[in-house]
């Protein structure tokens, strides 16, 4: 086992990012369910975000989704954010709810639209630079339904184009991370459907564009620890959207199913040092809570990041190294099961108390009454949610 104290200075620094948008009333294609004190506007999903990072001292950050999350003085919710102890993460433009989009957004044969899109894109650069994001995180729900719709190399063409401009107007510090996904809302081709299309962009534009990885945006089977090495490999994972998936992209908490899996790809993060912000990658959830507590389903999913990747840094790295040298196979493969199947729960807890939290953040959660509280304060207006 690697040394419990190494364990607890690394996961001590370790920041989980968290999004507005959960904060919401997010849910399906089929239906959203309203929760009592859903936040309102920005400002209120900031708070939700500051208990969060309260409670487990690790998701100092949270991610804005624009024009959701839209203000009219930028400065003044970068000021709300200080004020309550967290920092604007990354910028999130939103090119895939209006008419105009029916044919795509930057890859549209419409110049007009093409350009529309692309303004957006540069306003999100604008906002990064006002709030002192460190990120402009793009999703783009271009693509096809039907062979010949389009030309899909001129999509690509579109796409390199658009991409090429809003680099250009980068800050300095600013990265850009492209997402990608394998289907929907597009069903014959997405314009960015895997990591190798995202990654070609990337190193055509440059050392500050790189590929940002969403765990729930892969066929069945997809080995996504093999993805996150290879992009480390080459200096290319920007960072995650972490949730988890059973059939498509469903958004759920992150390591509900399969937390072996989260435990396999923290454990690439950990042999490349890259668990603390020194390793330059993003930790970012992106989930949709549509019967659970908003604010308790962020607290849940920062702690299965944490025992991820506190069960990932208790790998005997020194051991599994000489069993693959020696071709051990099965020794290999138990001394990654003997470290995923220990409980790290007292390591966590009694690192929060070193840290002065609550040993159980989400024990401690249910008992602040901050749920009963914001449902009697936030009363009157309308919740945000989808297209809001």
């Amino acid at each position: 086992m690697s040394d419990i104290a190494t364990a607890k200075a690394v996961l001590r620094q370790q920041q989980i990012e968290t999004p507005s948008w959960a904060y919401g009333n997010t849910g399906t294609r089929f239906k959203v369910f309203a929760h009592p004190g859903a936040a309102r506007n920005a400002f209120e999903k900031i708070e939700d975000a500051a208990m969060v990072h309260r409670l487990t001292g690790v998701a100092p950050s949270v991610a804005l989704h624009i024009p959701w999350d839209r203000v009219d003085d930028y400065v003044a919710l970068g000021k709300h954010a200080s004020e309550h102890g967290v920092r604007i993460g990354a910028i999130n433009p939103n090119v895939f709810q209006e008419d105009e989009y029916r044919l795509g957004s930057v890859c549209n044969p419409d110049p007009a639209v093409r350009r529309k899109a692309t303004d957006h894109l540069l306003e999100c650069v604008e906002i990064a630079q006002v709030t002192g994001s460190p990120a402009v995180s793009l999703w783009f729900a271009d693509g096809t339904n039907y062979p010949g719709q389009d030309d899909i190399r001129a999509r690509q063409d579109r796409l390199a184009e658009a991409l090429a401009e809003v680099y250009g107007a980068l800050s300095a510090g600013v990265e850009m991370l492209l997402e990608y996904k394998l289907f929907e809302p597009s069903f014959y081709t997405m314009d960015v459907p895997d990591w190798g299309t995202s990654l070609l962009h990337c190193l055509a534009l440059g050392d500050r564009a790189k590929v940002l990885v969403d765990t729930g945006h892969h066929a069945p089977g997809t080995n996504i620890e093999f993805i996150v090495a290879s992009l480390m490999r080459v200096g290319k994972l920007g960072g995650f959207h972490f949730n988890s998936r059973f059939y498509a992209d469903d958004d759920l908490l992150v390591g509900a199913a399969d937390p072996y899996q989260l435990f396999r790809i923290m454990f690439e993060m950990v042999r490349a040092d890259a668990v603390t912000p020194r390793g330059g990658i993003a930790f970012m959830l992106d989930q949709c809570h549509n019967i659970e507590d908003k604010v308790a389903a962020e607290v849940r999913s920062v702690m299965n990041v944490q025992e991820a990747t506190a069960k990932a840094l208790l790998v005997d790295r020194e051991a599994l190294a000489e069993a693959q040298a020696s071709g051990d196979v099965l020794g290999a493969n138990s001394i990654f099961v003997d470290a995923f199947s220990t409980d790290v729960r007292p390591m966590l807890a009694e690192l929060r108390v070193e840290m002065g939290l609550e040993p159980d953040p989400l024990a401690a959660y249910l008992r602040s009454g901050y749920g009963e509280q914001i449902a009697k304060a936030r009363v009157g207006g309308t919740a945000t949610g989808w297209g809001s």
